[in-house]
């Protein structure tokens, strides 16, 4: 059995980096994920005016309850989608200009529906050429709250960055939502909230949101679970391997585990006790029909196995993937069918059919983190595999070529 320690989650880092700039104190996060998008949003919070220290499996921030510490300042969010939705957000409830831009990846990402529920909010966002794209650049003078309704079919952090900035507008904020895409991101971000001291309640499609403002404290980030998903899937693929990733287990905040029970529907052995998570494989991989809409981030790691499975793997309901850091869907698609494996897809599925991906064959990454990731396993069982921008990984996990390297050449 191989351990891995896989690092920490990203989106709990940049959930915490938000509520612990915005806490009365200084909060301290044991074991940051150090990577690309979080070096990035913590150059934006110090560019805001907080203070940010770090060390070695620690960062230090010293929460602004009123909001940042400069009243004008430009900040650039590069590839991140946390920093590029969330710091505008938390720039809202302080007082001052600040414009904000990102890379010419981000910046096709969309932002629309926050955009307007902000605006909805007395919030003055101005958008400097595309509207509901970067750049854009918030005229801050507080946040007074409400009631509005949010379409979060098309990311979840246009309402995670509302419902982290309820408690620091003057009277509270209900939020009802019409759509809603990765529901578990959403529940990660209530219950580190509550961690920070707010008052959030949930009220069918409305969630209600109390004026408490935040309180610092020590808080731990448990591993990334879609990191995690590289090893558990590789682990499922190659005979007599096992994987036991520590500090996922039954209490993790993060619904990508719930990737493990895609792999025990595939045939894969798969035990989750209080600690860690394990997966061994059983020799087969059995084909699937699987709804990914909570979980939508690890459907290229399924993708990458897919062709190793008995039967057609056909996964549903992923139309939001289309405008994550590329449009995720075609990327697998097209990637498979140059490793000679035959797929169809529709507006928000894909289905795989069984064969043997052959090489050599350069993969395109489209600079997406989790394409480079997600084909390491296929190059598994696929020799000749290249990619042509290996280094993305650095957005998520900058050691990953190492690591995964060493974990394939254990027996």
């Amino acid at each position: 059995m191989t351990v891995i320690d896989i690092p920490g989650s990203k989106s709990v880092t940049a959930r915490a980096l938000f509520l612990a700039a915005a806490a009365e104190g200084t909060t301290t996060l044991l074991r940051p994920l150090v990577s690309d998008d979080t070096e990035g949003f913590a150059e934006g919070l110090r560019a805001l005016g907080y203070a940010v220290r770090k060390e070695p499996g620690a960062w230090h921030i010293e929460g602004r309850p009123a909001g940042p510490g400069v009243s004008d300042t430009d900040v650039y969010c590069r590839d991140g989608a946390t920093t590029a939705r969330f710091l505008p957000t938390l720039a809202a409830a302080g007082h001052g200009t600040f414009r904000f831009d990102a890379s010419p990846q981000m910046r096709r990402r969309p932002l629309g529906p926050l955009s307007t529920a902000l605006r909805e909010l007395g919030v003055d966002l101005r958008h400097g050429e595309k509207d509901g794209h970067h750049p854009l650049a918030v005229h801050a003078d507080g946040v007074k709250g409400g009631a509005l309704t949010l379409d979060a079919g098309q990311s979840s952090q246009y309402l995670t960055a509302l419902l982290m900035l309820g408690p620091l507008t003057a009277e509270g904020l209900d939020i009802t939502v019409t759509d809603l895409v990765s529901e578990p991101y959403v529940e990660i971000t209530l219950a580190m909230m509550r961690d920070f001291g707010a008052e959030v309640t949930r009220e069918g499609r409305t969630y209600r949101v109390a004026p408490t403002g935040y309180r610092a404290r020590t808080y731990g980030i448990e591993p990334d679970a879609s990191t995690a998903s590289y090893f558990f899937a590789a682990a499922a693929l190659e005979p007599g391997r096992s994987v036991t990733v520590p500090g996922l287990g039954t209490g993790a905040l993060q619904g990508d585990l719930a990737f493990v029970d895609v792999l025990r529907r595939m045939g894969a052995d798969v035990e989750v006790t209080a600690g860690a998570t394990t997966v061994r494989s059983t020799g087969t991989l059995r084909g699937l029909t699987v709804n990914m809409r909570d979980i939508s981030d690890t459907m290229p790691t399924l993708a990458a196995i897919a062709p190793f499975a008995d039967g057609p793997v056909r996964i549903e309901d992923v139309a939001n993937i289309r405008v994550k850091e590329c449009d995720r869907l075609d990327a697998c698609a097209e990637n498979l069918r140059r490793l000679g494996v035959t797929v169809e897809t529709g507006p928000d599925w894909i289905e795989i059919h069984p064969g043997t991906p052959a090489g050599p064959a350069e993969i395109a990454t489209h600079g997406d983190h989790r394409i480079v990731m997600s084909f390491a396993v296929t190059a598994l069982r696929t020799p000749g595999i290249a990619f042509d921008d290996p280094g993305c990984v650095k957005k998520t996990f900058p050691d990953f070529h190492r690591v995964f390297g060493a974990f394939a050449r254990t027996p």
